[in-house]
């Protein structure tokens, strides 16, 4: 018989793969088990330990066993994927050392005939008992941020979603706005509702004028939770595409999951892109058909939009054509809550890029383009346009686009092979679909992203442009 200790160690190895792949999707199962982006760790980490677990005995088991403990690790420390010991995850812990020391005392005191300590009861009880100790904290935690944002009754909401571009504009809107508002936004790319209302319950600050939230969503809800909580006066819904199209399957599906955000008790104004296809009314303003004079160069970029049947003209030292779209939606934002033409065209002008988004770095001679939080297709290809100006030699790394269909990669692959001298692709998703669609640049495959820079080192020289597109994580 199995002995307790090893039957422990052996569920533990277990659980810490599985926490891996939970934290990722944000601990819902359902994702993990359709959704998944590496199917053969599933496989190689869960089922193939589990059967030998079954199958092997005595000291061989126990050697099994040790040498499996330390896979899980080895891999989370290759990959840059080390388990964060949240609030959850040292509840599943916990959990799951109680139902499986509990199931080991009944095997070994009541049923004697166990010839093997399960594994997927344990795993199950602490899943499920984690769900229930959560879902309690939640709803704690939901009801303090609702009770403290009711608080501050002159407090302005603005919600932002889009397929892809909201936190640029998140940035952008707040740059502006704290050129007169007390503001303070979501951090970085915090845009689900328990990161949410951990932001509002630990950091938005007690006087505050403007609060600016990121909505995000990789199914049909997410947003309309998120309204519901913090109930918006005004909402921004910008561009729509495929990005999460595995999820919503459909791009109607998309739309309709990123309108939801319009589901305020005290909805004032909207505007949304008009891809939304959304017709305008008093209380939402279609926006994008506006802009005109767009011009984008390694110097700055400038363009012009119709305000009030005037003509107004906007410059700033940011990179991209697609950026135009994300000021325009701030603008529109700083009109409403009073800011002046004036006003919004001097804060414009002095806006400051978002870090990992068309960030400009000089070094060694080389001019290096940090763009690696660009992951949809309509700002990665005007990123290619913009090194397209550049008379020198044109270096890219990218993966490629992660969460988008197969068409979308081809485009992207095809637009590379026009502009780029030296093509990296790393991770492992799009790799062939990359490789076989790019034919006149020069190819490098970086399997392993720990000899990216030694690589860049001997591939790249002074006067190079090297663009960083579309950063996936080391284990995609």
């Amino acid at each position: 018989m199995v002995t307790s200790i090893t039957h422990l160690c052996f569920i533990l190895g277990l659980s810490y793969y599985f926490i891996i792949a939970m934290q990722w999707y944000s601990y819902r199962l359902e994702r993990i088990v359709f959704h998944y982006n590496r199917y053969d760790w599933h496989v190689f980490y869960f089922l193939v330990p589990l059967v030998g677990y079954y199958l092997l005995n005595g000291v061989v088991l126990s050697l099994f066993v040790a040498l499996f403990f330390d896979l899980p690790f080895h891999m989370a420390e290759k990959n840059g994927q080390k388990t964060c010991l949240d609030s959850t995850s040292k509840a599943i812990f916990l959990f799951l050392v109680l139902a499986t020391l509990f199931q080991d005392l009944l095997c070994t005191v009541l049923v004697a005939s166990c010839l093997k300590l399960g594994v997927i009861i344990p795993l199950m009880v602490a899943q499920i008992a984690s769900m229930f100790y959560e879902k309690m904290l939640f709803l704690s935690f939901k009801k303090e941020a609702q009770k403290k944002l009711m608080a501050n009754s002159a407090l302005k909401v603005v919600a932002i979603t889009a397929s892809y571009g909201k936190t640029s504009i998140k940035n952008f809107l707040a740059q502006i706005l704290s050129t007169k508002f007390n503001v303070y936004k979501t951090p970085r790319s915090v845009n689900t509702i328990g990161g949410i209302i951990k932001d509002i319950n630990n950091d938005l600050p007690e006087q505050c004028d403007v609060y600016i939230v990121e909505a995000g969503a990789r199914a049909r809800g997410d947003i309309d939770e998120i309204a519901r909580l913090v109930n918006p006066h005004i909402a921004v819904v910008g561009c729509i595409g495929e990005q999460h199209i595995e999820y919503f399957k459909t791009l109607e599906n998309i739309r309709n999951t990123k309108m939801e955000l319009l589901h305020s008790s005290r909805l004032e104004k909207a505007f949304v892109h008009e891809s939304t296809n959304v017709k305008g009314s008093e209380s939402i303003l279609s926006f994008g058909a506006e802009l005109s004079d767009v011009e984008a160069s390694l110097q700055g970029l400038s363009f012009s939009m119709l305000l009030n049947g005037v003509k107004e003209s906007f410059t700033c030292k940011l990179l991209g054509a697609f950026n135009a779209i994300n000021i325009a939606a701030a603008i529109h934002v700083a009109r409403t809550l009073g800011l002046s033409i004036e006003e919004i065209r001097s804060a414009v002008s002095h806006l400051e890029g978002v870090e990992h988004r068309l960030q400009k770095i000089e070094a060694g001679g080389k001019l290096i383009i940090d763009d690696s939080f660009n992951g949809n297709l309509e700002g990665m290809l005007s990123s290619y346009n913009l090194v397209a100006q550049h008379q020198g030699r044109k270096v890219i790394i990218t993966p490629g686009i992660v969460e988008s269909t197969e068409e979308a990669n081809r485009i992207l692959a095809k637009k590379i092979d026009d502009v780029f001298d030296l093509v990296m692709i790393t991770g492992k998703i799009n790799v062939t679909i990359l490789h076989d669609n790019i034919h006149k640049a020069q190819k490098i495959i970086i399997s392993d992203k720990s000899k990216l820079q030694e690589t860049l080192s001997e591939q790249t020289y002074a006067g190079d442009v090297i663009l960083f597109s579309n950063d996936a994580p080391t284990f995609l």
